[in-house]
């Protein structure tokens, strides 16, 4: 199964990055790329590892911080909705892949098996249990901000897809989202820093979800305070220092995300005055940015640059989607999508239980 979906994927990219090697790198003009879709026999494939991992309660990495021994319990008990794929947030954004594949295929040949595992686990009561353990002293914290996006991600997966299904999900899910809402507007002007790991407490990643939700649900108190605090972070950043990147865990791209964070908050011409000081090589068309390579992709640690290499995907997609000036940026996009597609069909758990979700979100991201 697994080696299928390498298969299948690999196909969508080798076509389009030996096509865009042909194209000469002169003239934003003379670079065409193709379109990069999946088919439907590749999203089943996809579909099949957050469709079992959801509902996988071992191994788990709970992240819990124990006030005394009565907080003690079993994922399932202390997180009845996203107690799956390993850890909180990683089951958070199985929930958005399965509801993502939903909307793109909605004739699905496992939709069934898809909306069975989505409404067993998010139910009001699953949902109002969950807020329980967020609402525990000691977890105020708890999955800031990196869980935090995702599951604003899933809101507006949901909210903007027009199905009943869509609507019962959404509404079990709501309190939950208006808690995270909240945190978000507690916690922002009370970091005085932006934090520029290339793990999951990067501020730019968790604002970069946050505004997305924000925007679309028309919440304007959160989109005006995360358009404040990220010109107040990074409007003045000049000279990124790609070259410290990648550190041996990140799974997220420092520089990128922090642009990808900005092209939202600020206008086309903004952007574009903003981008050529902050990483001028860019606008080069003969820029080279290698992806990251992985040792052991049996170390959970170590498989992370996998996922830095969808992320910075999907980064270079938006960056050239929405600025034609760097549209060469697709084609370095892809060459980062394609080197981590193998660990995609590998049948370790370790990029199993999450890289998925990232993978789709890199090609949704190419249109």
């Amino acid at each position: 199964m697994k080696k299928s979906i390498l298969i299948l994927l690999l196909g969508s990219i080798i076509s389009l990055t030996n096509c865009s090697q042909k194209q000469s790198k002169r003239s934003v003009d003379t670079i065409y790329l193709p379109p990069i879709e999946l088919s439907m026999e590749q999203a089943v494939s996809l579909a099949q590892l957050p469709l079992k991992c959801i509902g996988q309660e071992y191994p788990n990495k709970l992240s819990q911080t124990l006030n005394d021994k009565e907080d003690l319990g079993t994922p399932e008990n202390l997180h009845p909705a996203f107690y799956g794929c390993f850890d909180w947030h990683s089951s958070v954004h199985g929930h958005w892949m399965l509801v993502k594949l939903l909307k793109l295929y909605p004739e699905i040949g496992i939709r069934e098996k898809i909306i069975e595992g989505l409404k067993t686990n998010i139910t009001k009561e699953n949902i109002l249990l969950e807020i329980d353990y967020f609402n525990r002293i000691q977890e105020k914290s708890y999955e800031r901000t990196y869980g935090w996006a995702w599951l604003l991600k899933l809101a507006e997966e949901l909210y903007t897809w027009d199905h009943p299904l869509a609507r019962e999900l959404g509404a079990n899910l709501q309190p939950l989202v208006d808690l995270i809402v909240d945190r978000y507007i507690d916690f922002l002007p009370r970091l005085n820093y932006p934090i520029r790991v290339g793990e999951h407490s990067n501020t730019a990643f968790g604002l970069s979800f946050a505004y997305d939700y924000a925007n679309t649900t028309n919440n304007k108190e959160l989109k005006t305070l995360i358009s404040k605090r990220a010109s107040e972070f990074y409007m003045s950043d000049e000279n990124c220092p790609l070259t410290w990147e990648p550190s041996g865990f990140d799974f997220l791209s420092p520089c990128l995300e922090e642009a990808d964070l900005m092209r939202r908050v600020l206008s086309k011409e903004e952007f574009k005055t903003w981008f050529k000081k902050f990483l001028p090589s860019f606008s080069n068309l003969d820029f080279v940015l290698k992806p990251a390579e992985v040792s052991d992709r049996s170390d959970g640690k170590l498989v992370h640059l996998d996922g830095l290499n969808f992320s910075r995907a999907w980064c270079l997609y938006g960056i050239a989607s929405e600025h034609e000036e760097y549209y060469h940026l697709k084609k370095i996009a892809s060459e980062h999508l394609e080197q981590s597609l193998l660990n995609v069909a590998n049948d370790s758990y370790e990029g199993g239980h999450w890289l998925a979700s990232f993978a789709l979100y890199a090609f949704d991201s190419a249109k």
